[in-house]
């Protein structure tokens, strides 16, 4: 065998080459091609946590799929991707929405808030992230965010709930291990209620 050609130099070459091929100006063409046969535009503008992202997205593309594998927002997690667990839970124009169900090309103008989002610039968490922390209330966390997110959307409609309205807000949101009075308890921490 020839030692300059080895199977790694090979693979190396051929994925040198397919990158390559879809250069900018190639991307460009295929997307004016797609728009003047009537196709949706896959180039599109997204406003996620206050920042513009310009982000290639494909018509049944899922904004959970978006914001985890082409924005590397790994905080909204996938858990049941149908709508029913609440894990994927991100805020859109401040009201709840289960990102796994909700198609991207949907929120192209509209304002989206992950869980990355909420801490401030100086790192300070926000209050519900600090209240689910000083209260133990995650147990494995993956649920977590989503739970976040639904305490955060109502603090914003009502920021001092008592303890069923937020019973009720949360009900969205599963959680496997059952933590659902540690989340209330951080819930009612957040809005300065201890009842």
């Amino acid at each position: 065998m020839n030692p300059r050609l080895s199977r790694r130099r090979f693979l190396k070459a051929v994925i040198a080459s397919s990158v390559a091929a879809t250069t900018h100006a190639g991307l460009q063409w295929a997307y004016a091609e797609d728009r003047s046969r009537g196709a949706v535009e896959r180039l599109i503008s997204l406003n996620v946590n206050g920042r513009t992202r310009r982000v290639d997205v494909l018509p049944q593309e899922t904004l959970a799929y978006t914001l985890r594998y082409k924005l590397g927002l790994t905080g909204t997690k996938i858990g049941c991707n149908r709508g029913e667990c609440g894990a994927c839970t991100v805020l859109i124009d401040d009201v709840t929405h289960y990102s796994c169900s909700t198609l991207t090309h949907s929120v192209r103008s509209r304002q989206v808030l992950t869980v990355e989002g909420l801490q401030s610039a100086d790192g300070r968490l926000h209050p519900v992230q600090q209240a689910f922390i000083d209260e133990l209330a995650p147990q494995c966390g993956f649920c977590t965010p989503g739970q976040v997110m639904a305490a955060v959307a109502l603090l914003k409609v009502n920021p001092r709930p008592t303890r069923e309205e937020a019973r009720e807000a949360m009900s969205g949101n599963l959680c496997r291990c059952g933590a659902y009075d540690h989340y209330l308890n951080g819930v009612m921490r957040a809005s300065g209620s201890s009842s």
